[in-house]
């Protein structure tokens, strides 16, 4: 897993231990079970937020960044950072854990890849949300974080299917 320093000091002030379905949101869980699908542009999109009608996008990293993305539901957390942080860094690792599982199984590899970020919302609560999509890195094509050990704004990590192996 890459990561940042933000990140990795999340990680470490998480219990992580007994990551399951159950730490997803039912929505969440829904498309997770829905597995995979190929666009016609060749990109790995989960099958349940795939849109009706295709969209335009400016290469494969675009299209499979915007179709996989989502911010993490968080409206039912407390807003005190000490339980809400928790909860949702376990919730948006079991999200990505079922989903990249799903993947293996469906390509026969491990090369998609989840992006998971963490950062204060520019609101007066300043709450802490998050965000999780997912993409294929593609040697001719730029990285979805460029520089990601060096963000400072938000947590953010990349997580293959082999790093979910520590967790689920």
């Amino acid at each position: 897993m890459r990561s940042n320093a933000r990140m990795r000091e999340l990680l470490r002030a998480t219990d992580l231990s007994g990551l399951n379905h159950q730490d997803i949101p039912p929505m969440f869980r829904d498309v997770a079970a829905g597995g995979w699908s190929v666009t016609a542009a060749g990109g790995r999109v989960l099958t349940g937020l795939r849109p009706e009608t295709p969209g335009r996008y400016v290469d494969r990293l675009a299209e499979e960044t915007t179709v996989n993305g989502r911010g993490m539901t968080d409206y039912d957390l407390p807003a005190a950072p000490h339980e809400r942080t928790p909860l949702l860094v376990r919730r948006c690792l079991a999200y990505v854990c079922a989903c990249l599982r799903e993947a293996r199984e469906e390509f026969g590899d491990s090369r998609v890849r989840a992006y998971v970020s963490l950062s204060c919302a520019d609101t007066d609560q300043g709450l802490l949300t998050s965000n999780v999509t997912f993409c294929t890195p593609l040697p001719d094509v730029r990285p979805y974080v460029p520089g990601l050990e060096q963000v400072r704004e938000a947590a953010v990590a990349e997580i293959s299917a082999e790093d979910c192996r520590a967790w689920w």
